[in-house]
């Protein structure tokens, strides 16, 4: 996706966001060019500038189209079940992030996982024992995570014991995302690298 696209998803979603917590009618989905195909997303809501996560909710498979992948995410990024709902002065003091996601792709199980993954640029997701969990490719930049940690931290996210990717019944996935994101609330929209940058 082109910079200009995602800052286009990123002031979607936004005036989505706004919406949302002003009660007001909900934007249209965008429908024109890569917004009408199927692909996964996640609508990340960071406070400013602490940069603490605040909401964060999307889908990991490509299912719908695009433009409505982004007002269920942004919608429901205001209602994330491990915070209070956002509210209108809050939203304000927020920045807005979207990633978008290629489909995921199952990279197995077993000790050997952890030299399967490059910290940055894959995203994980995990099934087993009848959890899941996820965390987006930029999570583990942002808290100083080896593949090790990385692949333990998602067993936390899962509810699950550490560790327990190795098992072989569980199934590791891998993604990878194009993350766009607000500077500032309301301000430029600028494409992030693996680094974060």
């Amino acid at each position: 996706m082109d910079r200009h696209t995602g800052a286009e998803a990123v002031r979607f979603a936004r005036s989505v966001v706004m919406a949302e917590v002003s009660f007001e009618p909900i934007p249209p989905p965008l429908t024109r060019g890569e917004f009408s195909m199927n692909r996964g997303a996640f609508v990340t809501l960071s406070t400013y500038p602490s940069g603490e996560l605040r909401g964060c909710i999307g889908y990991p498979y490509p299912t719908m189209p695009l433009g409505r992948v982004l007002v269920e995410s942004a919608r429901s990024a205001c209602h994330d079940p491990r915070f209070p709902d956002l509210e209108g002065d809050e939203a304000r003091a927020v920045t807005v992030e979207v990633t978008i996601l290629s489909p995921p792709v199952s990279i197995g199980s077993g000790e050997s996982l952890p030299g399967r993954i490059v910290v940055g640029r894959d995203g994980l997701m995990i099934e087993c024992m009848g959890r899941r969990g996820l965390l987006l490719p930029q999570v583990p930049l942002e808290w100083g995570w080896d593949a090790m940690g990385y692949l333990d931290a998602l067993c936390d996210k899962a509810g699950l014991p550490r560790g327990v990717w190795s098992r072989p019944d569980c199934r590791v996935y891998s993604f990878t995302g194009e993350v766009f994101s607000e500077t500032v609330p309301f301000g430029d929209v600028n494409r992030l690298d693996s680094n974060g940058l």
